[in-house]
């Protein structure tokens, strides 16, 4: 083999003029189809420019309908703004995913307000109380405005409790030269329902619902990304449509379209062809749905997986719709036949909530009249992939409850 092996890759063409466009972190100079959104944002925090304290706000959508993009641009004008008035703002981004107690979003945002001289605080290792007053001293010392994101809050609440909104809530009543006001980001909607009432009360939050992306609007945000991000004529016809319409299947995911036409771009280098076609963006959902639901399965914990092979086990039998009812006799029959102790219904219900976040599964609520309400719920793991075998290749005891023999409700 003569050279070195990156060569011929290197004095390839390639077809992108700027990858970063298509990265779910960029942040584009244009919101298609969120002037809503924007407007909502800017009309509460321009009391920010003013001294004085915006709404507390909770944002919701589903995973890719731009909450979070939607409001760095918002935040990022927020800031050029006070700049130019003299009017000092602060804002912080933390990720509940990556952040997810207490002392750590505490920790996190008094460090980004630390001066020279200043004490580090310590990952772990301080008592919260003294971190929360450090971060009470340091506010006050910036003055101003204070614009606290927590993005995947359900996360943080469901993991470390409510007492954490309970202190910042309460940040108002102790600052002297600086106020403070949060901006809550969540896929799910009913996560207020987890707060206690007296955080509830403090929180008295404005909500702002981000709709999911229909095909056409996903259309024009791709539009946007190529004129950045690709060089002209790079796409067939049929490509940018095709990348659009399998997104919007996906609970209109702006962030899957972005992925399947980075990765049909990938693919039609990959092959040294200069034009994309749909059969690029083919080979990108099937590298997509396995890459991505793969992993996921494979890590699941246990009662996670047996909860979705009680519904894959109901499919199959030709049942759609499946009521949390029969899931849960179907889960309660696998774990005695591998002799692992059941779960509690309520806590099958927030499993299930868990698989529809992940996007495992689609569970819609469904009112029963007087029987109050219940949910149905359907796969959505495509067809291609072998949910069980997957499973059961991380997790001995689901190949062992695929061999029992079980009594399932048939279609009507």
């Amino acid at each position: 083999m003569d050279g070195n092996i990156f060569e011929k890759i290197l004095g390839q063409d390639s077809l992108f003029i700027d990858r970063k466009a298509f990265d779910h972190a960029f942040e584009p100079s244009n919101l298609p189809h969120r002037d809503h959104e924007v407007e909502a944002l800017v009309r509460n925090l321009v009391d920010a420019l003013n001294g004085h304290i915006p709404s507390n706000m909770l944002l919701y959508g589903v995973p890719g309908s731009g909450k979070t993009v939607v409001t760095r641009f918002v935040l990022g004008q927020l800031l050029d703004k006070g700049v130019e008035m003299g009017q000092p703002v602060q804002t912080y981004e933390i990720n509940c995913r990556n952040v997810d107690t207490k002392y750590r979003v505490v920790q996190t945002i008094a460090s980004q307000l630390a001066r020279r001289g200043d004490t580090p605080i310590p990952f772990t290792g301080w008592p919260t109380d003294r971190v929360l007053e450090t971060l009470i001293y340091r506010m006050d010392r910036a003055t101003g405005v204070h614009i606290i994101v927590l993005d995947e809050i359900d996360n943080l609440v469901s993991r470390a409790g409510d007492d954490l909104l309970y202190n910042l809530t309460s940040l108002n009543t102790v600052l002297r030269n600086a106020r403070c006001c949060i901006i809550g980001i969540s896929n799910d909607l009913h996560f207020t329902q987890q707060l206690d009432p007296r955080v509830s009360s403090r929180l008295s939050q404005e909500d702002l619902v981000f709709h999911p992306y229909g095909a056409l609007e996903i259309q024009d945000i791709l539009n946007e990304r190529v004129e950045t991000g690709l060089r002209e004529d790079v796409l067939e016809g049929g490509v940018l449509e095709l990348c659009a319409a399998l997104a919007a299947q996906e609970h209109g995911d702006a962030r899957r379209a972005l992925d399947l036409l980075r990765i049909s771009v990938q693919k039609a280098e990959q092959r040294a062809q200069a034009r994309v076609d749909p059969k690029h963006v083919r080979l990108a959902q099937s590298q997509l749905e396995y890459d991505q639901v793969t992993p996921v399965l494979k890590s699941l914990p246990l009662h996670q997986k047996v909860v979705l092979f009680a519904i894959i086990l109901n499919e199959e039998n030709g049942l759609r719709n499946i009521s949390t009812g029969e899931v849960y006799r179907t889960y309660a029959d696998a774990c005695m036949k591998i002799g692992v102790e059941p779960l509690t219904p309520r806590r099958i219900s927030s499993l299930l909530n868990e698989l529809d976040t992940l996007g495992l599964i689609m569970a819609r609520n469904v009112s029963k009249g007087r029987g109050g309400r219940s949910k149905q719920v359907n796969s959505a793991i495509p067809k291609a992939i072998d949910a069980i075998g997957t499973m059961s290749g991380s997790e001995p005891l689901i190949g062992e409850a695929a061999l029992g023999r079980y009594t399932l409700q048939g279609q009507l």
